[in-house]
């Protein structure tokens, strides 16, 4: 029999807090990408190719993910079948441990199939913590999972009027860091869903501090630019201090200059998840 290669999409999970980001770094380096430990625990199931990871969306360091996902080949030695979805999934959740990050599922794909440019859609949400007034108002297990303001209290409605402003298609230069990658991508995006709402009262919030309220930025796309949820979310976040207009929000987006996002205002990255990445159906294998 011969060797018997598939390809797969896994759809995984991480808190990023300990690591560089989603993207594979060099070995020696002292912060890894969860990439580095997905691989690794991709090669530790004896392949008999080298496996290689190609992730759907980058998250950068202290980002998290619900939902990210990355398609891989896998071939295996000869008179091995190609590994069930579920089986996949669990050894892989075998090798990651301790690790925060999971492996939530696996499908076979065509072997064209990209993880990346196949996506039709990515979800990502912001969460916002108010009237944290002392570090210590924060529940332990809230740290590194949001944005803690001192604000008792946002202009929720001049942050929702902001929001909407920034849906449908536009040059989102503004709101793009630049990177090496800036000249060869283009700045038009279209958002497709760009709300504000309470978020969820946590089992930690409701016994901790009855004073505390959440609320969460969601945003979809098909795609994004570098660091443009961050930004977004931080100039809609001075929009409900008091500190930007929602006229001056409208002017930032205009002006289509990367260089004219006030310095200080772009959100950390520890409040940011990637919650979704859409594919569609008809891409999906079941089990044969």
């Amino acid at each position: 029999m011969e060797n018997c290669r598939a390809r797969y999409l896994i759809f995984f999970q991480y808190l990023g807090t300990k690591y560089s980001g989603v993207m594979k770094t060099p070995p020696h380096q002292s912060t890894l990408g969860v990439e580095n430990y997905l691989e690794n625990a991709l090669q530790k199931l004896r392949p008999h190719n080298e496996v290689c990871l190609y992730i759907s969306s980058r998250t950068d360091a202290g980002v998290h993910a619900l939902c990210n996902s990355a398609h891989v080949d896998i071939q295996r030695r000869s008179g091995k079948l190609p590994f069930t979805a579920k089986v996949l999934t669990e050894a892989l959740n075998y090798h990651l441990k301790p690790e925060p990050i999971s492996v939530v599922g696996a499908c076979r794909v065509a072997d064209t199939f990209h993880a990346r440019f196949r996506a039709r859609a990515r979800t990502y949400t912001y969460r916002l913590l108010t009237g944290v007034a002392h570090h210590a108002q924060l529940p332990v297990t809230e740290r590194g999972l949001c944005w803690a303001l001192r604000d008792a209290e946002l202009n929720v409605r001049a942050m929702q009027e902001a929001t909407s402003s920034l849906l449908g298609t536009h040059d989102f230069s503004t709101f793009q860091a630049l990177n090496s990658e800036t000249p060869f991508k283009s700045p038009v995006k279209t958002l497709v869903q760009a709300r504000l709402e309470p978020g969820p009262e946590s089992f930690t919030q409701r016994h901790f501090n009855r004073n505390l309220q959440f609320w969460e930025l969601t945003f979809k796309s098909p795609s994004f630019l570098y660091k443009q949820v961050r930004r977004m979310t931080g100039a809609l976040v001075a929009v409900g201090q008091g500190r930007l207009s929602v006229p001056q929000l409208q002017e930032l987006l205009e002006v289509r200059d990367s260089l004219a996002y006030p310095q200080n205002m772009c959100a950390p990255p520890t409040g940011l998840f990637l919650t979704g990445v859409e594919y569609e159906e008809s891409d999906l294998m079941p089990d044969s």
